[in-house]
């Protein structure tokens, strides 16, 4: 039995010591932390940080595109595709989500409504009464799935970059982080290196787009959110409450709507593979799709100057005369 007991007390501070170390010394996100050129909107469940971008005047169109990042990275993603939005005329809101980039870290469960009433929240309080396109990359596809469904008034059209919600299986690392404390340990130890998995120089040579995010901007922006408490809480807790894996319900339900939609999918994805094109098109039929040869799920940051030129060909269609609602 005494040696059972060291054992176990051996592994046990084997496994403790190098989580300590991972989370000592994190810090709780403040005003202070804030760029200046965004703000907090103060929401039912914390403050949401947002940012808009705005075309000159002369070159606004009157539209507004609302742009909802993915599971793990804020609104950075979106810079290189930015030029092409402002140079269309449109004017830009992004925001980070609760938990990610300069958002509070509320302590409850990360689940689809969380999104939902976040996103439908900041839109009232921008006083963006009249309907808006939507851009949703990744996990930002599903919740803007689900928004549609809720809110369909408040939505013009639906850009769907390789959204998630099309795999019907988890996987054996996201069954693991479904046991308490075993997610939080795991999430500590291996974030840093999972968040910049899929962004290598040797990607950024083949690609050779001069809009991409650089390997060590990115890099650095990543690190950044490992610095505050509750970034890898967040994640864990999305992972628990959020379907990413299954939002078929809900984009079923959307595709009986009429919303204007496209899908903008890279054929080599291995987070969100290109298979579930074929689903979305089963659920939305209507949905125009432009698939990226040998894209991955890093083409919002990646590859911005296909990605973007795609967005604003479909929107502009759907340009109208109405007057700005900023």
């Amino acid at each position: 039995m005494k040696i059972a007991g060291l054992i176990l007390l051996i592994i046990t501070l084997g496994l403790a010591i190098p989580y300590v170390n991972k989370t000592h010394g994190l810090k709780p996100i403040s005003a202070a932390d804030i760029p200046a050129e965004g703000a907090w909107a103060p929401l039912t469940q914390g403050n949401l940080y947002y940012r808009w971008y705005l075309p000159t005047e002369a070159n606004s169109n009157g539209q507004t595109l609302v742009l909802i990042h993915g599971f793990s990275t804020p609104h950075f993603v979106w810079d290189g595709v930015l030029p092409f939005f402002l140079d269309a005329g449109y004017q830009i809101l992004v925001y980070d989500h609760f938990g990610r980039g300069f958002s509070g870290r509320p302590t409850t469960d990360y689940d689809a409504e969380l999104y939902v009433q976040a996103l439908k929240e900041l839109l009232d309080q921008q006083a963006l009464s009249q309907p808006v396109h939507l851009v949703g990359y990744s996990m930002g596809g599903a919740i803007l799935g689900h928004f549609a469904e809720a809110y369909p008034s408040q939505v013009k059209t639906m850009s769907l970059i390789a959204p998630a919600g099309f795999m019907t299986e988890q996987s054996a690392t996201s069954s693991l982080i479904n046991i308490p404390l075993v997610g939080e340990w795991l999430g500590h130890m291996f974030a840093d290196k999972m968040l910049v998995s899929d962004i290598t120089e040797t990607e950024m040579a083949k690609i050779n787009d001069p809009l991409a995010i650089p390997t060590g901007e990115f890099v650095v922006k990543v690190g950044k959110q490992l610095q505050y408490v509750g970034f890898v809480e967040a994640l864990v807790s999305t992972l628990r409450h959020f379907n990413l894996f299954n939002a078929l319900a809900s984009f079923n339900a959307v595709g009986k709507l009429d919303i204007p939609t496209l899908a903008i999918w890279g054929t080599d994805d291995a987070t969100v593979p290109f298979m579930g094109s074929e689903k979305l098109l089963e659920a939305i039929p209507h949905a125009e799709l432009v698939a990226i040869e040998d894209g991955g799920h890093n083409i919002t940051y990646m590859q911005p100057s296909i990605v973007g030129p795609a967005i604003i060909d479909f929107l502009y269609p759907h340009i109208s005369s109405a007057a700005p609602n900023l």
